[in-house]
């Protein structure tokens, strides 16, 4: 992906704030003509720049209010383990993230449940199902504190 300019980071931090802005308006926000804001707006996601477009659910109201961290060691690590785990994970529709890690754990994931009645079935139906799993660590988010989609673009040094 070529270096982005201030362009394109303005109307990335744009649509990051307010996604749901028209081409004429991000243009009007960015300095751009609509035309040529389109044109950027088109390379930025070919490039991979700007993955995609979702709205922001709350898990909470959908009522599933409690959140866990599960870090997950499996038995090996050969690459047919490896595929085979992810391939599992990604049945589970609890599971909201899942990070192949460094460390003690191989896997953390982010799952959300009703409450802890249901992250028990999620626990026995799903995590200790998954195959070539070891040990699951447990732990259960009190309070989000934050949850960001990507950095912040104003942090970034250009």
């Amino acid at each position: 992906m070529s270096a982005l300019d201030r362009f394109d980071l303005a109307i990335m931090r744009a649509l990051g704030r307010e996604g749901r802005l028209t081409v004429a308006a991000l243009g009007d926000k960015v300095g751009l003509s609509a035309s040529a804001c389109s044109r950027r707006l088109e390379r930025l996601e070919a490039t991979g720049a700007i993955k995609g477009y979702r709205a922001r659910l709350s898990n909470q109201a959908l009522g599933h209010a409690v959140t866990v961290m599960v870090a997950i060691t499996l038995a090996g690590q050969s690459e047919r383990q490896l595929a085979e785990f992810e391939a599992a994970v990604r049945q589970c529709p609890n599971v909201l993230a899942c990070f192949l890690m460094s460390g003690e754990a191989d896997y953390i994931l982010r799952i959300a449940a009703r409450d802890l009645e249901d992250y028990e079935r999620i626990h026995r139906r799903y995590l200790s199902a998954f195959p070539h799993v070891a040990r699951i660590n447990s732990s259960f988010a009190l309070r989000e504190v934050l949850d960001r989609d990507s950095v912040l673009i104003d942090a970034l040094s250009y």
